[in-house]
């Protein structure tokens, strides 16, 4: 794990019930990979929901982070983070579209070498910046910028990992892929969204399902 993953360590006052709780659920919600369930247990939740929901935070749900944005439910963000290491794949540059609250990439930044990341919601990526920081992160780049496009004077990736739901498979993504890679996104309209990854192969992108999920939508431009 990197070194961001000590300073984010949980503060002794979390609830450590509802934690174990949590945590012995993810596996019978197809969370099993060993690192990807360690750096769940270790990021701490709490630190990146609003105090009013700071008692929910180890529920296995999503919670409104403001700017009609949330934080994703800990077994979708295990299981997206699991796909990018499924069959010993050893990524070490991974992009993230949607900074939203900063948890999807704390719990990458734990895993992988270097974690970019863009937002297109100026006060979020601000928020997310200070917090990552404030936590002792030093493997994460930042961008405000509109995250359809991806971020491609970094490119490529070996890993991206999209927050937000893609009408269909974004071509700009696939395209900013390294041989090999994986593009891990929700795609389809509310109410039928099925979470994607597709695998930059020899031959042209192989696509599989993982799970129906529920995100907001993938939106274009900044704000």
């Amino acid at each position: 794990m990197s070194p961001g993953t000590r300073a984010a360590a949980r503060p002794a006052d979390a609830s450590a019930a509802a934690r174990r709780r949590l945590l012995a659920q993810l596996p019978q919600q197809g969370v099993t990979d060993p690192q990807v369930l360690a750096a769940l247990d270790r990021i701490a939740r709490e630190q990146f929901v609003d105090e009013a929901f700071r008692s929910r935070a180890y529920e296995n749900t999503a919670l409104p982070i403001g700017h009609a944005q949330t934080i994703s439910q800990p077994a979708v963000v295990g299981l997206m983070t699991q796909a990018l290491f499924e069959g010993g794949a050893r990524p070490r540059r991974v992009l993230e579209i949607g900074t939203g609250s900063g948890y999807q990439t704390a719990v990458l930044a734990a895993l992988v070498e270097t974690v970019f990341t863009v937002e297109r919601l100026r006060p979020l990526t601000e928020l997310a910046r200070q917090r990552l920081q404030r936590l002792g992160f030093r493997n994460i780049h930042f961008g405000y910028a509109d995250g359809s496009l991806g971020w491609a004077p970094y490119a490529p990736y070996d890993g991206i990992v999209v927050t937000a739901a893609a009408r269909e498979i974004p071509q700009s993504l696939l395209e900013q892929l390294a041989p090999g890679g994986r593009l891990v996104v929700p795609v389809g309209p509310a109410g039928s969204q099925l979470l994607q990854c597709v695998e930059r192969g020899p031959s042209g992108p192989v696509s599989r399902t993982l799970a129906s999920v529920s995100f907001v939508p993938l939106l274009t431009g900044k704000a």
